[in-house]
């Protein structure tokens, strides 16, 4: 009988989860860090030196032959634009990491104006010893982001983009994201018969992660 793939989901500060946890050989991480709107104890000063960090710390914290993605959309500040996949390229090179790809995946069609939120998001991928294939390349425009299942969610169609290239190019066997939020990554993982491993702070977000269903 073949095994049902699980799914556990920790409550608890990510960082914290990290530094006490060894990410198994297999593992693969997909998440988004969180916005400065979302921690509010901290000033953007800090909040930018806190994502800087938790990059690091996410990239870091992987075993040798595995990868971290991360999808992150910019946001606009005092009328100027505060770009999240430089904070990401910061913290995962400050982890010895090399960048792999950096996707765009269109949150809005082409030739659309957005205000606040640009119609783009990052999707960036990052190894300590993965090599990539030109044989392997995938396309650099992702041209749907897909049905969201909470306002901050990734898009199922993105996050089944990025569990599969996990799946293939990194040959992860569990999708780990530290910042799951209500469980998005984790039931597409789930969904594409992989093991998933979540850690909340919010205990409603977590409990909903331990049950989501797309």
């Amino acid at each position: 009988m073949t095994r049902a793939p699980s799914r556990v989901v920790h409550c608890q500060d990510a960082l914290q989860w990290l530094s006490q946890n060894e990410l198994q050989d297999g593992s693969s991480v997909l998440t988004s860090l969180p916005d400065a709107t979302e921690i509010k104890r901290f000033s953007f000063a800090e909040w930018e030196a806190w994502f800087v960090e938790a990059a690091r710390a996410v990239t870091a914290a992987l075993p040798m032959q595995s990868a971290a993605l991360f999808y992150q959309t910019d946001v606009k500040r005092d009328g100027a634009w505060v770009d999240k996949a430089r904070l990401v390229q910061d913290g995962a090179q400050a982890a010895g990491a090399r960048l792999l790809w950096h996707k765009i995946v269109l949150r809005a069609p082409a030739g659309v104006a957005t205000r606040n939120r640009p119609g783009y998001a990052h999707l960036l991928a990052f190894s300590k010893s993965m090599e990539t294939d030109p044989r392997d390349d995938t396309p650099d425009v992702l041209p749907e982001l897909g049905a969201m299942t909470w306002a901050r969610a990734i898009g199922l169609s993105a996050a089944e983009f990025a569990v599969g290239w996990l799946a293939q190019r990194a040959k992860a066997t569990c999708i780990v994201d530290p910042f799951c939020g209500v469980g998005t990554v984790l039931a597409v993982a789930n969904r594409m018969g992989m093991d998933a491993i979540g850690v909340e702070l919010a205990s409603g977000r977590a409990e909903k992660a331990r049950g989501l269903v797309v």
